[in-house]
C-alpha cells in the first residue's frame, strides 16, 4: 500500500509539473509586446552634412536620454511586459553623457544603467530590421534625445514600422524628441498619423532654452503643427503627455513615465 502511494504522489507531482510548465508557457506567449527604437546618432550634424564641433574642436555629442528609456522601460516591465530595445544602426546606443550625470539621473536612469539584463539590449542593440512589422507589437516606443533629430525623421524603415502599427491599431508612443520619428509616418489613408490628433513633444520654447535651435534641422513643436497636428504643451520642464486614440505623446524627459502609462493604458494593458 506504501509503494502504491508513492507512485501516486509521484504521478500528481509530474502531472502538477506539467500543468505549471503549460501555465509558464501560455503566460510568456501571451505577454504584450513592446518595441523600444533608440536613435544611433551620437553626435549633432550640420546643415551640410558634417559633424558640428564644441569650443574645444571636437564633434558635438548628442545621443539618446537615458531617462526616456529607462522610465518606460520598467513602467512596461512593471505590468509584464515583453520589452525588446533596438537602435537604428544597431551596436552600442549612445547615450547623451548629460542625461547620465545630475542633476538628469533619475532614479530610474540610475536604476537602468545597473541592470545587466536591460544594458545588454543597449550595448549590444540589435539594428531595426528591414523584416519588423510594427502590427507585431502592442505598443512601438520612440524615446528622444537630441540625436534622434539627425537619423529619425528621414528614416524610410522607422516610418514604416510606425505607419504599420498605427495602422493595425497598436499604440505608438513617442517623448521629447521621439516624435521626430512620427513626422514621416502616415496612416491609412496617406496622410501624416499626426494630422488632426492632439499631440505633444519638446517644445519650440525648451528647445531655445537649451540654446539648440540652430543645432537642429527643425524645431519640433514646429514641424508638428505644420503637418496638422494639434500641438498642446506644458509648463517648460514640467511633466506632459497626451493620448489621442492610440498615438500616446510627451513633452519632455520629464514626462517619460507619464507618456508610457497613458501608452500601456492605450493598448488595454492593466
Amino acid at each position: 500500500r506504501g509503494r502504491g502511494r508513492r507512485i501516486y504522489f509521484h504521478f500528481w507531482a509530474a502531472e502538477l509539473s506539467i500543468k505549471k510548465l503549460f501555465f509558464a508557457c501560455e503566460h510568456h506567449c501571451t505577454m504584450p509586446k513592446v518595441l523600444i527604437i533608440c536613435t544611433s546618432a551620437d553626435t549633432y550634424i550640420d546643415k551640410e552634412g558634417k559633424p558640428v564641433l564644441d569650443k574645444n574642436g571636437k564633434p558635438e555629442q548628442t545621443g539618446c536620454w537615458v531617462e526616456e528609456v529607462a522610465a518606460p522601460y520598467y513602467a512596461f516591465k512593471g505590468k509584464g511586459c515583453d520589452v525588446t530595445i533596438v537602435s537604428i544602426n544597431g551596436g552600442e546606443i549612445p547615450f547623451d553623457e548629460a542625461s547620465l550625470n545630475p542633476p538628469f539621473l533619475t532614479p530610474e536612469a540610475e536604476k537602468f544603467i545597473l541592470d545587466d539584463e536591460a544594458m545588454k539590449q543597449v550595448t549590444e542593440s540589435t539594428k531595426l530590421a528591414e523584416d519588423t512589422n510594427g502590427a507585431d507589437f502592442d505598443i512601438v516606443f520612440l524615446p528622444g534625445g537630441h540625436g534622434t533629430c539627425f537619423d529619425f525623421p528621414k528614416n524610410d524603415l522607422l516610418a514604416k514600422v510606425v505607419s504599420d502599427a498605427f495602422r493595425a491599431g497598436k499604440v505608438v508612443s513617442a517623448v521629447c524628441h521621439g516624435p521626430m520619428g512620427l513626422v514621416s509616418a502616415t496612416d491609412a489613408s496617406g496622410a501624416p498619423i499626426v494630422a488632426g490628433r492632439t499631440v505633444t513633444g519638446f517644445s519650440d520654447k525648451e528647445e531655445h532654452a537649451v540654446v539648440k535651435e540652430d543645432l537642429v534641422p527643425f524645431l519640433l513643436e514646429t514641424r508638428l503643427k505644420e503637418l496638422g497636428g494639434k500641438y498642446v504643451s506644458g509648463e517648460n520642464w514640467a511633466p506632459h503627455a497626451v493620448r489621442d486614440g492610440n498615438l500616446v505623446t510627451g513633452q519632455n524627459p520629464a514626462s517619460s513615465a507619464r507618456t508610457a502609462e497613458l501608452a500601456l493604458e492605450a493598448a488595454g494593458i492593466a
